[in-house]
């Protein structure tokens, strides 16, 4: 199954071969998807590569085969050039709306939160920026400001106590302090559940998993979207 983004690329790549015989170039792949750098392209195509969708063909530059599309494709779907592509609290260009402000259920004691999709607690992925529906949150969770809830995939943060299948409770917020538990968004592509820290001018996000190495980014190529402030696990 594909992501939202690596769909739009393949679609992308599938129409311009159409049109002119010549696959896009890294450049143009990255304007028509509004990605912030070449190396997540690089990242899209290594994984459509991986699930059989399109193949690299050796000792040619800019060449590649669309192998087969996706069984939903319609013309209808097809990517335009310009578009943006949303996460969790949107794109560089078209910010959606921020998610609403809780509001107090019948008992007084709990807030209605948003869950806003899915985030990656291990290899980043492209987050969902659907409001699929609201969960229950004790009111003493959250305090003030906005809220909204993501459904962790991943256990890069298992010794800080997060599960996969666990909810995380997020304050929506721009800003961190080192040490903290934040929703960072990478080149404007992927996001990801990590401890913030800082290394000198840059910026490392930091697993609570041995088995996952610290990233170090440039300060331009992070943005946080929030921090966490509470979970909520369910057993079966």
């Amino acid at each position: 199954m594909l992501t939202r983004k690596q769909q739009e690329l393949l679609l992308f790549i599938h129409e311009r071969m159409k049109e002119s015989g010549v696959p896009p170039s890294f450049d143009e792949m990255k304007d028509a998807l509004d990605l912030a750098s070449k190396s997540g392209i690089h990242r899209l195509i290594t994984a459509l590569e991986e699930r059989g969708f399109i193949r690299r063909l050796p000792n040619r530059a800019r060449a590649l085969e669309v192998i087969k599309l996706p069984e939903a494709y319609s013309p209808s779907l097809q990517p335009k050039r310009g578009f943006s592509p949303s996460v969790i609290q949107g794109s560089r260009d078209t910010p959606p709306p921020a998610p609403k402000a809780p509001q107090p259920l019948l008992d007084g004691n709990s807030v209605s939160v948003p869950v806003m999709g899915r985030i990656a607690a291990g290899v980043p992925i492209s987050a969902i920026q659907n409001n699929t529906h609201d969960i229950s949150v004790p009111m003493e969770m959250i305090g003030s400001g906005e809220h909204y809830a993501l459904e962790v995939r991943g256990d890069s943060m298992i010794e800080a106590g997060i599960l996969d299948g666990d909810t995380v409770i997020i304050r929506n917020t721009t800003s961190a302090s080192p040490g903290e538990i934040v929703v960072a968004l990478v080149d404007d592509e992927e996001a990801t559940l990590k401890r913030f820290r800082r290394k000198g001018a840059s910026i490392a996000l930091e697993a609570a998993n041995p088995a996952y190495e610290t990233r170090i980014f440039g300060p331009d190529r992070v943005k946080i979207q929030g921090k966490l402030v509470g979970l909520i696990r369910r057993y079966h």
